[in-house]
């Protein structure tokens, strides 16, 4: 705890915090700081983040929830799996998140085969033990869990277990970091790195945002002072006019990540196209199961064609994702869109956007949230 303390102590914070609107009295515009780690963006929500920064600095959120930039279609897909009598395993999130006509929570209503497990090792050992089956984990998540899944499809090649599979959906973030700058709606000043992803690539993985886009980035971690300390990086390599990658995380993230678990994956996964919700098909920002585990994929045993009609639901997930809008600015946030009632998938999922600011931003006309992220 003394650890954790060091990182919320308050005297620092708001020396941090001075030092911020500091450097921002000597840029002239607003600056736009995009995060693309929803872990990132419910502590700047919870611990009052934004009420130290300066009026000219402005955070804006990404596509950093995996669950909410997983279109339509790939839910349909599992939907179809399921309705063919497969089991479905799948994190907790998954089963509420909307696709174009059900969900997997509504499917499992009416007896289809849909189980929450909380590992890929869970999912696999539920094949070993219902050799009858025919097991499907969803493939869902950035960096941070594309090494245990492809661990499982490993050991279960190992072992001959030939009824576990995969429907991957796996992401890439810095693909989709590229797709944003070039994106000529979002204006974007520099990037507030994911942490956790980091922790697997390594933060050199950005150097080419900074590089080829002129787009400071900064590691950061998950504390307040990690927090701040990286939005004070990115503003002064802005006041000075540079572009380079910097790392506050350094006590967990090294320049070239896990190797072992980089090694895991990519014996497993090559990179191929990806649709992102809001974004629409980006090129190598998804992992597909190389041939030789081509057993383990199941679009690859078992296709499927599905048709996702387009659906307006009047939500404006796909704007969150891009920064271009804060839930508030959605007709539908609160009323009737809420986490009891989710009509998106920024909604469902605690790493929403949406749900984060339901959670942590409602209301704030009303309260004080202070650093330590207690209310009075």
């Amino acid at each position: 705890m003394k650890y954790i303390s060091e990182f919320r102590e308050q005297r620092l914070t708001e020396r941090i915090a001075k030092r911020i609107v500091d450097i921002a009295k000597r840029i002239d515009r607003e600056v736009k700081l995009m995060q693309v780690c929803g872990t990132h963006g419910m502590a700047i929500l919870r611990y009052g983040i934004v009420d130290l920064l300066p009026p000219n600095v402005k955070i804006i959120s990404g596509p950093g929830c995996p669950v909410c930039v997983t279109p339509d279609n790939y839910i349909d897909k599992a939907i179809a799996y399921i309705r063919q009598g497969f089991l479905i395993t799948t994190f907790g999130d998954m089963v509420r998140v909307p696709g174009s006509e059900s969900t997997l929570l509504q499917e499992k209503s009416k007896g289809g085969k849909v189980k929450v497990v909380y590992s890929t090792m869970e999912a696999l050992n539920l094949a070993r033990s219902l050799p009858e089956e025919r097991v499907i984990f969803l493939g869902i998540g950035f960096e941070t869990t594309a090494p245990t899944i492809a661990a499982s499809i490993s050991m279960a090649k190992e072992e001959g277990i030939n009824n576990y599979m995969i429907l991957s959906g796996h992401k890439l973030i810095p693909p989709a970091m590229r797709a944003l700058v070039e994106d000529e709606e979002i204006a974007i000043d520099g990037f507030i790195c994911p942490g956790h992803v980091s922790v697997i690539t390594g933060s050199r993985v950005y150097e080419f945002i900074a590089r080829d886009y002129h787009v400071p980035c900064v590691v950061t971690g998950f504390e307040p002072v990690d927090i701040l300390l990286g939005i004070s990086f990115l503003l002064l390599q802005i006041q000075k006019n540079e572009a380079r990658v910097e790392n506050e995380y350094g006590r967990v993230v090294s320049s070239d990540g896990n190797l072992i678990a980089k090694s895991i994956m990519n014996k497993v996964f090559i990179p191929g196209p990806s649709e992102w919700r809001g974004m629409g098909v980006i090129e190598n920002s998804g992992l597909v199961i190389r041939k030789e585990y081509s057993a383990y994929d199941v679009e690859t045993r078992y296709p499927v064609e599905v048709t996702s009609p387009k659906v307006d639901r009047g939500c404006r997930c796909g704007d969150v994702l891009r920064g271009l809008i804060e839930p508030p600015d959605c007709p539908l946030f609160n009323d009737p869109c809420n986490p009891s009632h989710p009509v998106g998938p920024c909604m469902v999922s605690v790493e929403g956007t949406c749900n984060i600011y339901y959670r942590f931003w409602s209301g704030r006309v009303n309260r004080k949230i202070k650093i330590s992220g207690k209310t009075d």
